[in-house]
């Protein structure tokens, strides 16, 4: 005996829409293909200010805040799902339950974490480990970031690298205080972009806020803290002398970045870092203008998208998502295509081949 299915034009468009929409893995799950968007979470720091809520419109704890962690899957802050089927769990927890969003990449955790900085008072004056040494000390990644520098104050300045020539003469430095030797200062203004791998002495000055992208590790390695009291504690906070000696690289040479610019459709696109000479991570600016651009996945298998300036639409498999200044989402595996529309300045990351 044989059935006759009749499905109408309508049903059948809406069977094609959805065949898009999902995808089915291997275990038989379904995943949606859509953005994951994410509520970031604040950090309240001795160096923190406003900006976060002034500047970006974020409900932030208070006028010292610091630091917003806006894709992070970091167990000091993962930030939670907001909308799609996974809506309600955080970043750390759908890594964990559902890696086939994330094209079933490889690892423990979640390789990137993507922050906004405002420093209102100078950071601490610091360094990271590297992957081994951060493995054997502290049981998590080393770190290795990047800045792109949201807005600076006239005069603002970065500590950047260092003046030592060899490891005795860094030594003999730290231990004795000569701080002004050691430390190298440099001016910085909006849109500029610095690469800090691990062992790079660094901080950011007064006055400047960056997007930062890093490997997800919230360990740091305090050199210099300006002999600030912390009024929580009403101490002075602990430095990491012996530790900052054995991880800082001596002598210290800029890194060689090749920045590349090209275009897709109407967005300018910025190729900041990428491997081999960024090994975690890629990054890059699309800028669009009241225009539109269609990009396609290429290796990554998933892709950090963070929104700094303008408004507009993100189209995915014929959905259309609204997006604005201070909007976080990560583009899972399942999508492979996506249309931009209006004026955005956007910093997307990819996770490198380390």
């Amino acid at each position: 005996m044989k059935i006759c299915i009749y499905i109408s034009k309508t049903l059948l468009k809406a069977l094609r829409f959805y065949g898009k929409l999902f995808s089915v893995v291997a275990k038989g799950e379904i995943v949606l293909s859509e953005p994951l968007f994410l509520a970031p979470v604040f950090h309240e720091k001795i160096w923190g200010g406003n900006k976060l809520a002034t500047e970006f419109g974020y409900k932030i704890p208070s006028d010292q805040t610091g630091e917003c962690w806006a894709i992070s899957a970091h167990p000091h802050g993962p930030a939670e799902v907001i909308n799609g089927p996974y809506k309600g769990l955080t970043l750390d927890q759908v890594w964990a339950q559902h890696r086939e969003a994330f094209g079933n990449a490889k690892g423990d955790v979640f390789p990137l974490l993507t922050k906004i900085l405002d420093a209102n008072d100078n950071l601490s004056v610091q360094v990271h480990p590297n992957d081994a040494y951060a493995a054997e000390h502290e049981h998590e990644l080393g770190k290795t970031e990047c800045w792109y520098v949201i807005s600076a104050e006239p005069g603002a300045e970065l500590y950047y690298g260092h003046n030592a020539k060899n490891h005795e003469e860094l030594a003999d430095w730290i231990n004795h205080g000569e701080w002004d030797k050691l430390f190298r200062r440099v001016p910085v203004k909006a849109g500029d972009f610095y690469y800090v791998p691990s062992g790079m002495i660094h901080a950011l000055g007064k006055g400047i806020m960056v997007l930062e992208t890093q490997q997800s590790s919230d360990t740091t390695y305090r050199l210099y803290d300006f002999d600030r009291v912390d009024k929580k504690t009403g101490k002075k906070r602990e430095l990491h002398l012996k530790q900052s000696i054995d991880v800082i690289t001596v002598p210290h040479e800029d890194p060689k970045l090749n920045v590349e610019k090209t275009t897709v459709g109407d967005a300018e696109v910025t190729t900041y870092v990428k491997p081999p000479v960024s090994p975690h991570f890629s990054v890059y600016q699309w800028l669009l203008k009241n225009g539109t651009a269609t990009f396609k996945r290429g290796a990554a298998p998933y892709t950090l998208v963070s929104v700094l300036k303008g408004e507009g639409h993100i189209e995915v498999d014929g959905k259309s998502y609204d997006i604005k200044k201070g909007v976080h989402f990560i583009l899972p595996y399942q999508v492979k295509e996506w249309t931009l529309t209006g004026d955005l300045q956007i910093i997307a990351s990819e996770p490198g081949e380390a």
